[in-house]
């Protein structure tokens, strides 16, 4: 990979998601915020796709579980050339194809419809199960949220992945530590990650996912070690200067001039980090 691409690639996807936010005036910019850079080493330096065949067999597929940010998904996306990024500004209006939750019947480059917390990682099983016996090439990445995690579904697809040894299914956990109305830990304790997913037949491995370099060098080798893990270190809100501090920043009122201010803020930080060595 090359690190300042990739790092550009964060910053305009983080850009697309605030100025798309700020155009319907609200949204799930919080849990947005915190996967950008995991979507821009994915979509950058990861995934066999190709927008002008985006239905091709044998791509890679990747599932947002935690289906209430698509809005940093759809920015991806156009940020890859599925869709125009005008249309960016139609999230959630009326005959809008980029509804709240990702809905592969309206949007091109979704994979599988998702927002049902918990279902993601049972649908991408069975995609990587349907893979195998159809003799399919292409690696399954689901992203799921740590506050879906309390959801049992889950875990039973995890025992499920490891018992039929998947090694074509990656999970990544966005691990920002918040959900809805208070920090995880609060709501219902997460005890160690890497530990519980080991127990039950993985390969875990964690990364910091605000470094790019990181997310790329763990997300490699969990697809050589499968069937794996990669349990993202992230923070809510992180990148967009209005949504890191509050208290409260999974759903929020978005001002033309606070994604202003936001996106500027991001171009300094992009600035910056081109300075810093690994």
């Amino acid at each position: 990979m090359d690190r300042n691409t990739t790092l550009k690639a964060a910053a305009d996807i983080r850009k697309l998601c605030i100025d798309e936010l700020a155009a319907a005036g609200y949204g799930h910019i919080g849990g947005s915020m915190s996967i950008c850079d995991i979507l821009a080493v994915l979509y950058t330096d990861i995934l066999h796709v190709d927008p002008k065949n985006p239905k091709d067999p044998d791509r890679d597929y990747l599932i947002l579980s935690k289906g209430h940010c698509g809005p940093a998904l759809y920015a991806a996306l156009a940020y890859k050339g599925y869709f125009p990024v005008e249309e960016l500004k139609t999230l959630n209006q009326g005959g809008t194809s980029l509804p709240s939750h990702c809905d592969r019947l309206k949007t091109t480059g979704i994979d599988l419809s998702t927002g049902s917390l918990g279902q993601g990682l049972s649908l991408g099983t069975g995609v990587a199960v349907g893979k195998k016996i159809q003799g399919l090439d292409g690696t399954v990445f689901v992203i799921v949220g740590d506050g879906e995690l309390q959801e049992g579904q889950n875990w039973e697809a995890v025992q499920f992945i490891a018992h039929r040894a998947l090694s074509n299914i990656v999970l990544i956990v966005d691990n920002n530590k918040r959900q809805l109305d208070n920090y995880t830990e609060n709501i219902c304790k997460t005890f160690d990650y890497k530990s519980k997913f080991e127990a039950f037949g993985l390969h875990a491995f964690e990364a910091d996912g605000h470094d790019v370099c990181d997310i790329y060098d763990k997300l490699t080798q969990a697809m050589k070690n499968g069937p794996s893990v990669v349990i993202m270190d992230t923070e809510k809100g992180h990148g967009c200067s209005f949504a890191e501090i509050p208290g409260f920043n999974h759903y929020m009122v978005i001002t033309r001039e606070m994604a202003d201010e936001a996106i500027r803020e991001v171009d300094r930080r992009l600035e910056a980090s081109y300075g810093q060595t690994d």
